[in-house]
């Protein structure tokens, strides 16, 4: 069975009316291993549910074929694919929906059946999930899997009696199994004999992918008059910063060697796709922390809310307000400090959050409220926890890519004198402001400090010696 040529659907310029150039090449790649670079959204996983009923509908297929997603969300979506390609083509199948594959663990997948036997599994649980089965193999986003070694580690053998692994995926770090894969094969022989595939956001414009966006969008979106270089600016300037765009969509794998974070560690602590995770701030028994970090009109005030549950510190709140009055910043943050749950909060107070954080402590007091001058020693002291704390497991995130970027932003260098500096670009979304307020509200939920322990000045001696002068604080 080729790719879709039925004569009704052909146009006379002979291009095909259903995939660009290189999701043919991807789908009709019949090695037995197979992995694609790719860029984000450009049609592959897609072009993978077509290639994949293709192979399973077939009269001479004898192995269902087993597809790792990301997250549940995902893997419906892949099955929904799946049937929607099955119709077109006419061929029988059933959708069995949510099915249990494995009663000892648990592992469940979404089941797509056709007449001659064969199945889809589009699997929805652990990598464990992988094992003992049969079959041909997809890896989807494969360098967002929490383990991608141990994935392809499980998943591997179960091609030993026949079927294709067709690994996807967009880059994410240099610190990882699937940019180790991708070095193997373009600089160290390619002993696993994998057939290589690279698509950039550029080279799927250069082959059409644009003009097919164009015709999904609905009138009026501003995308639609957009000639290909105004679209590939578009996307770049929606982008959080430089490396996020050129990882994203150009191929190019983000430096974990200079960034205090790796990709897979931020991933490992990030909620699943979809999950609550802004659930109620009050309530009985609640230990709720904030940090603050002060901006206003070239950095962001972010306020970062955390839930201290048996260790773990789960996100719960991240506001960022950019350009707004204090007063409005203010406003935010006391409602979060007059909770009943609210144990502590640490606030930047260099520059601008001097103000804002003795306002903050007058009117709550020293034990709930500490602010702290961000030098170069305060910035080690709050870093390292928060490095900790992801290496530990003991931290929950939103998967943002605001948050992301802002958390892989921080370098840690070493000065000529020895020192330790923890430094940021400064780029479209503020200075690394979401790490900060995420290092502060880590540091407030552990056992508070002596005033003026880490202030060069301490709120605590300005207040009393302005007392004596007999001024207010405003």
């Amino acid at each position: 069975m080729n790719v879709i040529t039925k004569s009704k659907s052909r146009r006379s310029d002979g291009d095909d009316p259903f995939f660009l150039p290189y999701q043919k090449r991807w789908i009709e790649d019949g090695s037995r291993m197979k992995l694609m670079e790719k860029g984000r959204q450009i049609g592959l996983s897609w072009a993978s549910a077509y290639a994949v009923v293709r192979q399973q509908a077939s009269a001479g297929a004898y192995l269902d074929c087993w597809v790792s997603s990301r997250d549940e969300i995902q893997a419906r979506l892949f099955l929904e694919d799946c049937k929607s390609f099955a119709q077109l083509l006419e061929v029988a199948a059933e959708d069995l929906g949510l099915q249990v594959i494995d009663d000892g663990k648990g592992t469940t997948a979404y089941v797509l059946r056709f007449a001659n036997g064969r199945r889809i599994h589009s699997l929805t649980s652990s990598v464990d999930a992988q094992a003992g089965k049969r079959g041909t193999r997809v890896l989807d986003e494969f360098a967002l899997h929490e383990d991608s070694r141990r994935l392809y580690t499980v998943a591997y053998p179960g091609i030993t009696w026949g079927g294709q692994m067709g690994i996807i995926s967009t880059h994410r770090g240099t610190d990882n199994f699937f940019n180790e894969l991708v070095k193997e094969i373009k600089h160290k022989g390619n002993p696993k004999g994998f057939s290589l595939h690279r698509v950039t956001l550029v080279d799927a414009i250069e082959q059409g992918f644009l003009r097919k966006l164009q015709a999904k969008l609905p009138p009026g979106d501003e995308r639609k008059e957009m000639s290909g270089d105004e679209y590939l600016q578009f996307i770049r300037n929606g982008c959080p910063d430089e490396e996020s765009w050129q990882q994203e969509y150009l191929c190019q794998p983000a430096d974990d060697v200079t960034a205090f974070l790796a990709f897979d560690l931020i991933a490992s602590c990030e909620y699943p796709e979809g999950e609550n995770w802004q659930t109620a701030l009050s309530g009985s028994g609640k230990e709720v922390y904030v940090g603050v970090d002060v901006g206003r009109d070239h950095d962001l005030t972010v306020i970062w809310v955390i839930e201290k549950v048996s260790g773990t510190a789960f996100t719960r709140r991240v506001l960022c307000m950019e350009r707004e009055p204090f007063r409005r910043q203010e406003e935010a943050l006391y409602e979060i400090l007059n909770l009943s749950g609210t144990r502590r909060a640490c606030i930047d107070q260099s520059g601008l959050g001097q103000q804002f954080a003795e306002r903050a402590e007058e009117r709550f007091g020293q034990y709930r409220v500490e602010g702290l001058v961000l030098s170069g020693p305060v910035k080690e002291m709050l870093a390292y926890p928060v490095r900790a704390a992801f290496e530990e497991g003991t931290l929950r995130i939103p998967s943002d890519k605001s948050i992301r970027a802002d958390l892989r932003a921080i370098r840690k260098e070493t000065t000529l004198s020895g020192n330790i500096r923890f430094t940021a670009d400064r780029g479209k979304n503020g200075h690394s402001d979401r790490f900060w307020a995420l290092a502060l509200a880590l540091h407030a939920s552990k056992r508070p400090a002596k005033a003026g322990h880490f202030e060069s000045t301490s709120v605590v001696t300005r207040r009393r010696a302005s007392r004596k002068r007999g001024s207010s604080l405003i």
